[in-house]
């Protein structure tokens, strides 16, 4: 197996993880809220067995990646179950609930980052890696050129390791954080904004396709704001 297609398929882990644990904390912030429901539902469990759902977290990924010539990929996990009747407090509950899984993944891109700081290889290789990638360019990443720093230190391995986890997590929370349904952003928003039961049900019943034409007519400026948050995290790394 070559060295490309080991990178390819660490990646692939590293966003299904991130998926699984972004979900994961979904259920732990409710647990902490007083509802137990995904407890009792086996869902507060890094097995990934009890999170995947075959289409959004290992096919859309796959097709994603193979699709854009491994530039990009998005992925989910089975909604973890919680009862908002259940939460301690009903105003902020739910909103917090929502706010568990971006929260998560920033917290994880965070320690990523302080991690590879840590890394013991000179700053001109950190940053060939990171531009290796490409997301800060708009480009796909070079997995012949990454594939390279697998002969290289230890340390350059690891460091290729943790800007994956970077690169994925900060892209789950800034994804998650758009105020539209079905992503955690709209449970927020319900939470700061007094909106009324019917309009909610027309926010959820036509989301999705709210979603993919904000993506379509602004997809330029979100990746504007997606590349200024990367930086933010990749430059604490290097």
């Amino acid at each position: 197996m070559s060295n490309e297609i080991v990178l390819i398929a660490f990646y692939v882990i590293i966003l299904l993880y991130s998926v699984i644990l972004h979900e994961v904390f979904h259920g732990i912030v409710a647990l902490w809220l007083g509802d137990v429901t995904a407890k009792y539902a086996g869902r507060i469990s890094a097995n990934p067995f009890k999170h995947i759902d075959p289409m959004m977290t290992i096919l859309m990924p796959i097709l994603l990646l193979i699709l854009t010539a491994g530039h990009f990929a998005f992925g989910g996990a089975k909604p973890v179950p919680y009862n908002p009747y259940n939460l301690r407090n009903q105003k902020w509950g739910p909103a917090m609930v929502a706010l568990g899984g971006p929260l998560s993944n920033i917290v994880i891109a965070l320690v990523a980052a302080i991690v590879a700081k840590l890394i013991a290889i000179p700053a001109m290789l950190k940053v060939s890696i990171i531009n290796d990638f490409g997301v800060l360019y708009g480009s796909s990443p070079n997995w012949t050129s990454l594939a390279q720093y697998m002969h290289d230190s230890l340390g350059a391995i690891f460091f290729v390791l943790l800007v994956m986890i970077i690169i994925w997590n900060v892209l789950l929370a800034f994804f998650n954080l758009i105020p539209i349904p079905p992503l955690d952003g709209s449970k927020i928003l319900y939470g700061i904004f007094s909106i009324k039961v019917e309009t909610m049900a027309f926010l959820e019943q036509f989301g999705f396709i709210f979603l993919i034409a904000i993506i379509f007519i602004f997809g330029g400026l979100l990746n504007l704001f997606l590349v200024f948050f990367w930086n933010i995290f990749l430059s604490i790394a290097i």
